[in-house]
């Protein structure tokens, strides 16, 4: 039997690569990779030559029978994905899910390295100790309870957010968020959200405001809604 090795890729800055991360994508046999071209420009900098089969949301049960299949043949497979951490808020999961049900005696190994949540957690000083992690939000149905699920909650709440939604994500937050002046005792809830943009990247920005003073940034500089986001209800 091979191995499967569950390698963590950059965020956003390619030179967040580990020794480790590099030897391994060159020594495994076959890599499955979320987006292949995303990987084939990580490849082409550190001069890996390895074969990439694309592995992403809409083929992911069929590529987990053909990882099953090559590791069944002895060959070692690596699993990568567009950037961070397989497995967190992508398909990678599926392929681990049914590797240890199918082969059970197969070695599932990680290779530790960048990962959006904890780098942004990393950044931010605000102490916290507790939070839960929700992914990437559903657009549609059960996002309003969540969203209110987090104000109500205790702990801190971290989540991923698109450029394309960001701002109806705010919006949300200002319309859920009971008036500032009435107290905590009566029911109030007051939060601050905090927002980590393209971590690691160029134009890396932490910003931590209200709902409403974040809408407010964003209309005075429409440029800093454009990127990746990390959201916490603090």
């Amino acid at each position: 039997m091979g191995n499967l090795y569950i390698i963590a890729t950059p965020i956003g800055n390619l030179e967040d690569m580990t020794y480790r991360a590099i030897r391994t994508l060159k020594e495994v046999d076959i890599v499955f990779a979320e987006d292949t071209r995303t990987t084939g420009i990580l490849f082409k900098k550190y001069e890996i030559s390895n074969k990439l089969i694309s592995y992403n949301a809409h083929n992911h049960r069929e590529r987990n029978l053909e990882i099953i299949k090559y590791l069944e043949e002895g060959k070692n497979i690596g699993l990568v994905s567009d950037a961070g951490t397989p497995g967190i808020s992508d398909p990678g999961y599926s392929a681990v899910s049914e590797v240890r049900k199918n082969l059970p005696e197969v070695k599932t190994i990680t290779i530790p390295g960048a990962s959006a949540l904890t780098a942004f957690a990393s950044i931010l000083g605000v102490g916290t100790h507790a939070w839960t992690f929700y992914g990437f939000l559903p657009h549609k149905n059960g996002r309003q309870t969540l969203l209110k699920e987090m104000l109500e909650s205790e702990y801190s709440s971290i989540f991923y957010e698109s450029t394309h939604r960001i701002e109806k994500c705010l919006t949300e937050l200002q319309k859920l968020q009971t008036p500032p002046n009435l107290p905590l005792s009566m029911g109030g809830i007051i939060r601050k959200v905090a927002i980590g943009k393209e971590l690691t990247k160029i134009y890396e920005e932490i910003l931590i405001g209200t709902p409403n003073e974040l809408l407010e940034i964003f209309k005075l500089d429409p440029q800093k809604k454009k990127g990746e986001f990390v959201v916490m209800i603090v």
